[in-house]
């Protein structure tokens, strides 16, 4: 091989390797509605991106109530339902807690030292229609929340223990992050 041979070979392993790191830096996640028996209907999608400020969390959904919804990562990667011992069965139940690796067992939002799983609230317009970008400031790449479920609340979120939960409430919408 001579060296300029070598050099062009060099600079194409280069390109990829550098193609393939800024394909990971994002990801699109499709969110579906959370129903008794799986994922329902579609409501859009959000883009995560790394940025120099986080995790930045593109929004493009639809069709969801208009207010605001409590907005987590949760400690699986399914959306799937679950059924507890007495029958119930929880829509996305499957994803599980909210993430909390550090057992903090405390919710205290996007930016406080509580349960990773706390994002920040998601508004959605009188239309139904949410398309914002927020960031999660705790995450510093999109690595981070692979293998988790994002999980739209029907209920607002307090970031704290009160009401149970921040008055998330049911689960509305989930998407894994594959």
């Amino acid at each position: 091989m001579t060296p300029k041979t070598f050099a062009a070979a060099l600079a194409g392993l280069a390109a990829t390797a550098l193609a393939g790191s800024a394909a990971a830096a994002s990801l699109v996640v499709p969110m579906a509605l959370a129903t008794p028996q799986g994922p329902g209907a579609s409501v859009g999608q959000v883009t995560l991106s790394d940025s120099p400020k986080g995790v930045s969390i593109a929004l493009d959904l639809k069709g969801l109530p208009p207010g605001q919804h409590g907005f987590h990562l949760h400690g699986n990667p399914s959306c799937a339902p679950a059924a507890a011992a007495d029958g119930t069965v929880t829509p996305a139940g499957g994803a599980g807690a909210h993430l909390d690796p550090g057992e903090t067992k405390t919710h205290m939002g996007p930016e406080g030292a509580g349960h990773l799983g706390d994002l920040p609230r998601i508004e959605v317009a009188a239309d139904g229609t949410a398309r914002q970008t927020l960031a999660a400031p705790r995450f510093k790449s999109v690595a981070e929340l692979q293998g988790h479920a994002l999980m739209i609340h029907a209920g607002g979120d307090t970031y704290a223990d009160t009401p149970p939960l921040g008055g998330g409430g049911a689960r509305l919408a989930c998407g894994v992050v594959r």
